[in-house]
């Protein structure tokens, strides 16, 4: 009789503790999930929070988001708007930096921003803000510049080369370095294969579970990007649903 209840005894102590066990690796892999989850949701969302206003878009299967990624902006004095010039004042962004990449002016109107142009919104050629306290001289690269319209604050932004974040099978990739395409339905065969400028954001996810939504600004409201993913548990398959929104502060 005693055999047989200290055999009870260790029967239900040892799935006591094998379950206690099992519910501590799973509670901290689901922790785990989460850390995750908000580290990737946090990149993203930082990324496109300073994107430039109007660059925003999204492949037509959801599965990447471009923009434009803001340097650094300020106000200019006056621009080459009546006639084309290699060179415009404004006021210095840094006392002690200097910035360079494409000028964007107003560019919410411009549908044709991926293709910059010598009389578009964004600058055909990069150019170079110099450091200062007061007014500067801000020159392009190569050639003459001509912006179709005025900005209501006379601002400016100094942006860099467009970049872009796309689901692939279990992985999120970042993208970068890959220059203009101005078709955004053929972006996805023209992005990089490798690193440095392919870049694993988040992993393992639910095979094909990213997708982006973006909503465009409106007189009333911030332009919105809502994107879902599903994380997986490579070992147990459980799996963890997210969805992430991001808004972009219409500030042209």
């Amino acid at each position: 009789m005693v055999i047989v209840l200290l055999s009870i005894v260790a029967l239900v102590s040892v799935k006591f503790v094998g379950d206690s066990t099992r519910g501590a690796i799973d509670t901290g892999q689901r922790q785990q999930r989460g850390i995750a989850a908000s580290v990737i949701s946090e990149q993203v969302s930082r990324a496109l929070r300073q994107a430039l206003p109007g660059s925003i878009r999204v492949t037509p299967d959801g599965r990447c988001v471009e923009f434009m990624p803001v340097l650094g902006a300020s106000v200019y004095v006056s621009i080459p708007r009546d006639k084309a010039a290699s060179s415009f004042k404004a006021v210095a962004i840094s006392p002690t930096q200097s910035l360079t990449g494409h000028i964007a002016v107003y560019p919410i109107i411009d549908s044709t921003l991926y293709s910059p142009s010598t009389t578009g919104s964004l600058s055909a050629s990069v150019a170079t803000v110099p450091s200062g306290s007061g007014q500067v001289k801000v020159t392009f690269a190569s050639g003459t510049q001509q912006f179709p319209t005025d900005s209501p604050t006379q601002r400016f932004f100094v942006v860099g080369a467009p970049m872009a974040f796309c689901g692939e099978g279990a992985y999120l990739y970042r993208y970068r370095s890959y220059g203009f395409v101005s078709d955004v339905s053929t972006l996805e065969g023209q992005l990089p294969g490798a690193y440095p400028n392919r870049e694993v954001v988040g992993a393992p996810l639910q095979l094909n579970s990213v997708s982006f939504v973006y909503i465009p600004a409106s007189l009333h409201r911030n332009a919105v990007v809502t994107f879902n993913y599903t994380l997986v548990d490579a070992a147990s398959g459980e799996t963890m649903p997210v969805t992430q929104e991001v808004q972009l502060h219409n500030v042209p």
